[in-house]
């Protein structure tokens, strides 16, 4: 893990959650940590820097283990989320989707977006990025 300050911001990497495969960082902090920005994960298995066999189940709990290691790297947990954005490849996978979502977050659920998209990073299924108020509330 390291965070890089610039100014009052910082940028979280993990080697728990697959590197960014462009220019972007996997998170930003800004704030002195408390507002965390994650960039959209999507079912890569850092492990293997490969996608994750079985579709899209197993592509959105990848996915939620993705966000949850970028997070533990800011020193929040998926319980800081305030706000999500879902992408899917296929709309008619909502459903599935959702239920490996709410496996992972407690009530009150963030807010959330969710938009189906022609084509994600690698061909995936499914892709999604948060905003996290971590520390002292």
């Amino acid at each position: 893990m390291s965070i890089e300050e610039t100014r009052e911001f910082a940028a979280i990497q993990t080697d728990a959650a697959p590197r960014a495969i462009g220019p972007y960082s996997q998170a930003f902090s800004v704030s002195q940590g408390r507002m965390v920005f994650v960039s959209g994960q999507i079912g890569i298995d850092p492990a293997t820097a490969k996608m994750v066999r079985g579709g899209v189940p197993e592509q959105a709990k990848q996915v939620m283990h993705n966000l949850r290691a970028v997070l533990e790297a800011a020193g929040g947990t998926l319980r800081d989320i305030v706000r999500t954005t879902i992408y899917l490849k296929n709309l008619e996978d909502f459903a599935t989707v959702n239920a490996v979502y709410a496996s992972y977050l407690e009530a009150p659920y963030p807010a959330r977006a969710t938009i189906e998209v022609a084509r994600l990073p690698m061909d995936a299924l499914v892709e999604i990025d948060a905003i996290a108020v971590v520390g002292d509330q």
